[in-house]
Order: C-alpha cells, then sequence, then structure tokens
C-alpha cells in the first residue's frame, strides 16, 4: 500500500549573501576610478579658469583705481615707490600698499595700509591673484601676486624727475601694459619691468631685470590689464634681456611647469608709444 501524496513539497532555494561579491566590487571601484580620471582633469581646468576671471577682475579694479587716481593728482599715474623718513619712523610710500617702520622702537613696529594707488581706501584682497601662493619680497604685505609698469608708468624716487608718467604721454593706451600677473624665481615683485633699459629706468640695472617678470601661471596664460583699462589673457612669452638674466628665466623655465617670461620681445608692450 503506497504513501499518500504530499500536500505541501518542500522547496529549496539557494540563498544569494546579501552585500556585492570581490569581483562585483573590484569592477565598480575600477569603473569609478575611471571616471574620476575622466572628472578631475576638467574639474582642476574649470577652476583655474574660475581664478583666471577672478585675477582678470582685479586687474580690471586695478585700471579704475589708476585712472581715479590720476584725475585728482595732475593726470599722473601713482609713483610705483617713494620713501620719507619723520624722525624715527619710515615711510616706505608703494602703488599698492604703505608700510611705516618705527625704527625707534624694540622690535621695530611695522603698519601696513592700502597704498599711492587706492588713495587710503579699498578691500586690500583685490591685491591677491587667487592663483599665486608664493611669497612676495617686499617688507610685510598681506597680499601679493601683481606687479605695476615701473620702467615706464611708475618710476621710482631714484629717477630724476621723479614724476611718473601722465595718462597722456600713452600714446597707445590699449598696447600699453599697466598691471599684470607678477612673478620671478623668488615669489612676486610688484615692480614690471621692461626687458631692456631705458632713460625713464636707468636707475635700474640690466642684470636685476629678470625680477620684473609675468608669471604664466593662468593656463599656461599670464593675465595683463592695459591703460586702456581692458584686461586679458596674454600667451606670448619672451625672455630675452641681458644675458645673465635671460639664462636664469631659461633655466627656471626648463624646471617649472609655471613659466616666466616677458610680454613683448623689446619693450614695446611696455613703453609710453
Amino acid at each position: 500500500m503506497g504513501l499518500p501524496p504530499l500536500k505541501n513539497k518542500a522547496r529549496f532555494h539557494t540563498v544569494r549573501p546579501e552585500g556585492f561579491t570581490l569581483v562585483e566590487l573590484l569592477a565598480a571601484t575600477a569603473v569609478m576610478g575611471l571616471l574620476l580620471s575622466l572628472l578631475l582633469p576638467a574639474l582642476r581646468r574649470a577652476r583655474q579658469q574660475a581664478q583666471s576671471v577672478c585675477c582678470l577682475s582685479n586687474l580690471r579694479q586695478m585700471t579704475v583705481a589708476a585712472a581715479n587716481y590720476a584725475h585728482v593728482n595732475g593726470h599722473r599715474y601713482p609713483l610705483a615707490y617713494y620713501t620719507i623718513k619723520v624722525n624715527q619712523i619710515r615711510y616706505y610710500y608703494a602703488w599698492d600698499f604703505t608700510t611705516s617702520k618705527d625704527w625707534g622702537a624694540s622690535p621695530a613696529a611695522e603698519t601696513v595700509e592700502p597704498g599711492l594707488l587706492w588713495q587710503g581706501n579699498t578691500i586690500e584682497r583685490i591685491q591677491q591673484c587667487p592663483s599665486f601662493r608664493g611669497d612676495h619680497n617686499w617688507l610685510a604685505d598681506p597680499y601679493t601676486g601683481y606687479n605695476y609698469n615701473t620702467s615706464y608708468i611708475g618710476i621710482n624716487e631714484t629717477v630724476s624727475p621723479i614724476n611718473s608718467a601722465k595718462i597722456t604721454e600713452v600714446r597707445s593706451p590699449a598696447k600699453t601694459a599697466l598691471f599684470g600677473d607678477g612673478q620671478y624665481s623668488g615669489g612676486a615683485n610688484k615692480y614690471m619691468r621692461a626687458p631692456f633699459s631705458n632713460p625713464r629706468d636707468a636707475s635700474f640695472s640690466d642684470p636685476g631685470r629678470a625680477a620684473g617678470t609675468q608669471g604664466y601661471r593662468h593656463l599656461s596664460k599670464t593675465n595683463v590689464a592695459f591703460c586702456d583699462g581692458h584686461s586679458e589673457s596674454w600667451k606670448l612669452l619672451f625672455t630675452n634681456t641681458d644675458p645673465l638674466g635671460q639664462a636664469q628665466i631659461e633655466q627656471y623655465n626648463v624646471i617649472h611647469k609655471e613659466k616666466l617670461g616677458f610680454l613683448s620681445e623689446d619693450n614695446g608692450l611696455y613703453d609710453l608709444h
């Protein structure tokens, strides 16, 4: 006599463990790594482009400030720098920051405030290029990264006469550099120099001109503001200058990704003509 049929047959299932297998995790990780390798360069470039736009805005504001300064100072641009000593206090007047240093105190007390360009009033951080991470080379400046055409526009106190250039002296404002991304092998020099000497800049020795170069740190370009008020990214780079300075610049450019150089092969982008 046979057994009665089972009403409920037992069913057997393969139980799958929760989560991913090792192979699946490795595959997902590989895919994420591939996506990141594709996205990161684009994100980095977008960030650098945003920093360049911010830098151009800073330079544009400087040209507006320079025009305002000239308007109330006999149509002359601000001097690049000069110094005055009153008793024990030495005042270092520069185009971007003014520093007073009390040499009678121990240690010497030092204060910094907006410079000649700003006529005592500005947001000081405008003086910081967002892409520059190096050091300044002037006293205790809190922000750095930009330079000012000292060879032809700003001049300095050692030139006679010490008057800076007049706006009306600039024959081609759209082709005469006023401010830019200052940089050299030792950091950021805020005094822009033409590659070769000239009568307006005779006090500055040729071997030192390599300190007045521009930093090509914005996607292999440097930002420049011109006397007519416009600012732009500049691609052309030249190392022509005195033999010692040229060798120094070219040696630096071989080692570093961000290059240094002058805006033109002669003084054409710096002079008043």
